[in-house]
């Protein structure tokens, strides 16, 4: 029964939630518009105040006046005080009262509940005023008569409702101007900052564009505000992430159908051999195991290829005996009738996990059988006297070579020499085997020199 009471309040919390507008450019209008609000609340209270007073200094200003023209016909030269007759006594005596000391020589007819307030500023003496609202409002000054000595005293009176409507009158104009004021900040502020920010507004759009599309087109190149300097500068940064992400992406992408290419072919050699005619249990095994051994190539190639992705460097830490690695590749690669490939060399161990030099050296032996005219030959040494300590392989082929305008370009993704030479391959083999050696700390290179033929070598650390 408990919960239902809490409904309410929760859908209460929801909604003030949702008050707020949720663009930047309504939370600015609006704090605009409640900062206008409070300042204007505050100059109208102020205007106001300062109208008030100014009418009330009127109002007395008035009385005073009204005060000395009644004085004029108080005669205070005898030992009484008289009241002298005048053309004009019916304007005088409007709402005045006259005293002799205490003593009320005069009062406006139907004076009724004022006189009392009268009796009590003639009481009183000197000049005093007050504000009363007997049936309406009246303001009251009492004026001592100028050299009576104190002896007579004249009581004003002053109706305020033309100086209230005055007042009312300028609240309300001033509050309607307040409201139309108000009305135009917020107007003005929402368009504002509607064009302050179409730039920004712009700059997502193209980000967006440029990030789907890995545009070149960067914000460093075209003219902003220095507000949105840093902005621009921040997005250039994403937008090139995201082309490196991207490209690396595709790198992975070209580099796992590069690897995965032989040992899927190898698989797919033997199904087909096994297929074609009859064999006998000891060839069933035989064909099982060699494709037993391609799909765990292929586990042991998508694991060391996105080990690098992943990482950025291999550091799996490991060694590997270069020559049994170096033998099981050639006999991956050995096509009978076809090519000698030969391994030769010292007992030699490398820095690198097995796993790594096969995906370093893979690449580049399948280059020289794939060029080669008979012979293959791999030979692992240590590095020279004088040269840093660490393993070498070389990869030698007795082919064409590589023709020495493109050497430069050796190593550089998706180039071929020749793509119409007849042979299978994307570009991608010899990058990958580089940037592998260079993340375990070794390098390959190419031997311009060497002829004929090719000749590449792999540097690699001692284990």
């Amino acid at each position: 029964m408990s919960a239902p009471r809490h409904r309410p309040q929760a859908t209460l919390t929801a909604a003030l939630r949702r008050l707020p507008p949720r663009t930047l450019r309504g939370r600015l209008s609006l704090v605009a518009l409640f900062t206008a609000a409070l300042l204007m609340l505050v100059l109208t209270v102020a205007f106001n105040s300062v109208a008030g007073h100014r009418l009330r200094h009127q109002a007395d200003d008035e009385l005073r006046t009204r005060a000395a023209a009644v004085a004029t016909t108080v005669d205070t030269s005898g030992a009484t005080v008289r009241v002298l007759e005048t053309s004009h006594d019916d304007l005088l005596d409007a709402n005045v009262w006259i005293y002799s000391g205490r003593h009320l020589l005069e009062q406006p007819s139907a004076a009724g509940p004022l006189t009392r307030v009268a009796d009590a500023l003639a009481a009183r003496g000197g000049q005093r005023c007050v504000t009363t609202t007997v049936r309406r409002p009246l303001r009251l000054c009492s004026h001592p008569v100028p050299g009576a000595g104190g002896r007579a005293t004249v009581v004003t009176a002053l109706d305020l409702s033309p100086y209230r409507s005055s007042a009312d009158t300028l609240l309300l104009g001033s509050l309607a101007l307040d409201v139309v004021m108000l009305a135009c900040t917020y107007a003005l502020t929402r368009l504002a900052v509607g064009r302050a920010l179409r730039p920004v507004r712009t700059m997502t759009d193209q980000a967006t564009q440029w990030s789907a599309t890995a545009s070149e087109e960067r914000f460093d190149s075209m003219r902003h505000p220095a507000e949105l300097a840093r902005l621009g500068g921040s997005l250039d940064a994403l937008l090139d992430r995201i082309r490196t992400l991207l490209r690396h992406e595709r790198q992975l992408t070209g580099e796992l159908s590069h690897e995965l290419r032989t040992p899927l072919s190898r698989i797919i050699a033997e199904l087909d051999w096994w297929r074609a005619r009859p064999r006998t249990a000891d060839q069933t095994r035989a064909t099982h195991q060699v494709i037993a051994d391609a799909a765990e190539s292929m586990r042991t190639i998508c694991d060391t290829l996105l080990d690098d992705a992943r990482d950025g460097t291999l550091t799996a830490p490991g060694t590997a005996e270069v020559l049994p690695v170096l033998r099981g590749l050639a006999e991956v690669r050995y096509t009978p009738g076809h090519l000698t490939i030969t391994v030769a060399g010292p007992h030699l161990v490398a820095g690198v996990p097995p796993a790594l030099l096969e995906r370093i050296v893979s690449p580049l032996l399948g280059n020289a059988c794939r060029y080669a005219e008979s012979v293959v030959t791999v030979r692992a040494y240590r590095a020279p006297d004088g040269a840093p300590d660490g393993v070498r392989v070389d990869i030698v082929d007795d082919g064409p070579g590589v023709p020495p305008p493109f050497a430069g370009q050796l190593f550089e993704p998706g180039r071929r020499a020749d793509p119409g030479d007849g042979h299978g391959g994307a570009g991608l083999g010899l990058p990958l085997a580089r940037r592998l050696a260079r993340s375990a700390g070794g390098e390959v290179t190419y031997d311009a020199g060497h002829a004929p033929g090719a000749r590449f070598v792999v540097e690699l650390p001692v284990g």
